[in-house]
């Protein structure tokens, strides 16, 4: 199995209509500054690497980059961090996107031999870490199929305006679920994929970070 690099799984998500926020992959800290400024702060910084799958887990990622000092800062502490906890890991660059407000949502796919391209949807954060509030479906997916695993993890009224809360779109996520069955029909080579998080507002969902592992050839 080998892990996908970052210029692939845009590409893949891109070619089947699967959104990301406004991002730039940059290997130095002036070409970060620049983008920053042209998108607008706050912004978050990451580390991108192949052998890096969760960028939180070793200490590369800063979010909340209010200004020019602060993205400095994080540039040099995750730097550090991935030297100490990652130093054999192969490095594709530094990640700038825009800060997304909404609701954090995760899509997965994994590829079983008894039922094929398994698709999964749920809340994230503490959602999917500790109560595991997710639904699954088996590709193709239909616009109804996903309706319902939309529907039928038990944090909905989250996405549907609990106590006053926005009212995400919901179409937007269905979009996403039917696009990712047809990925992972159209790709029997990609063994899993996982879009964590993705941010959904009431205009639209966007994916913040993606991972795709591959079979090898």
């Amino acid at each position: 199995m080998t892990n996908s690099n970052f210029v692939e799984s845009k590409r893949v998500l891109s070619k089947h209509k699967i959104n990301s926020c406004k991002e730039k992959l940059v290997d130095c800290l002036d070409d970060a500054v620049i983008f920053s400024q042209k998108i607008g702060y706050p912004v978050v910084l990451k580390v991108v690497s192949p052998d890096i799958p969760h960028s939180t887990d070793i200490g590369g990622l800063k979010t909340n980059i209010k200004d020019k000092n602060n993205l400095k800062n994080a540039w040099r502490d995750i730097n550090q961090s991935v030297k100490l906890k990652a130093p054999k890991a192969l490095i594709e660059g530094f990640l700038v996107q825009e800060q997304l407000k909404g609701v954090e949502v995760v899509f997965g796919m994994k590829r079983s031999r008894e039922f094929g391209p398994v698709l999964m949807f749920g809340l994230g954060g503490v959602f999917i870490e500790i109560l595991k509030d997710v639904s699954f479906g088996i590709a193709p997916i239909s616009k109804s199929v996903a309706i319902d695993m939309i529907k039928n993890i038990k944090g909905f009224e989250i996405l549907n305006g609990f106590r006053g809360s926005e009212v995400v779109n919901l179409d937007s996520l269905i979009d996403v679920l039917v696009n990712l069955s047809n990925i992972s029909l159209n790709n029997k080579n990609i063994k899993e994929i996982d879009l964590n998080p993705v941010i959904v507002n009431n205009k639209k969902a966007l994916v913040v970070d993606s991972f795709f592992l591959y079979e090898k050839n």
